[in-house]
């Protein structure tokens, strides 16, 4: 288990470093304005928040896996793996989260009328 949380926390780190270089790239094309910058600003909030919940929901998947893999199956440990409902959560929030990334037709908008 310890191995796959592990990979998934560096290819989150990698994506979140990703993050950063995208969001340098939007800014160095946008105009060159305030609302541009708090438009910047907000993407990557949404990105970094989004990747977030993904490696959370991924890690829920993984110790699914990992419980089913034990040699101490039994019905409470299959019971206690399905009840995370913090994982319901982040996949709601990751829905918000995606509903807010619809901000990119803002820039679209940016880069066509600068």
């Amino acid at each position: 288990m310890a191995l796959s949380q592990a990979a998934t926390l560096s290819a989150l780190s990698h994506s979140v470093d990703s993050v950063g270089e995208a969001v340098e790239r939007l800014e160095s094309v946008l105009p060159a304005r305030e609302d541009s910058a708090v438009l910047a600003d907000f993407l990557e909030d949404d990105l970094r928040q989004g990747l977030e919940a993904i490696g959370e929901v991924d890690a829920h998947f993984t110790d699914l896996l990992d419980t089913l893999r034990s040699d101490r199956l039994s019905p409470i440990t299959l019971l206690e793996a399905a009840e995370d409902y913090r994982v319901l959560n982040r996949l709601e929030y990751l829905t918000v989260v995606v509903a807010q990334l619809r901000r990119l037709s803002q820039a679209a908008g940016k880069l066509r009328n600068g």
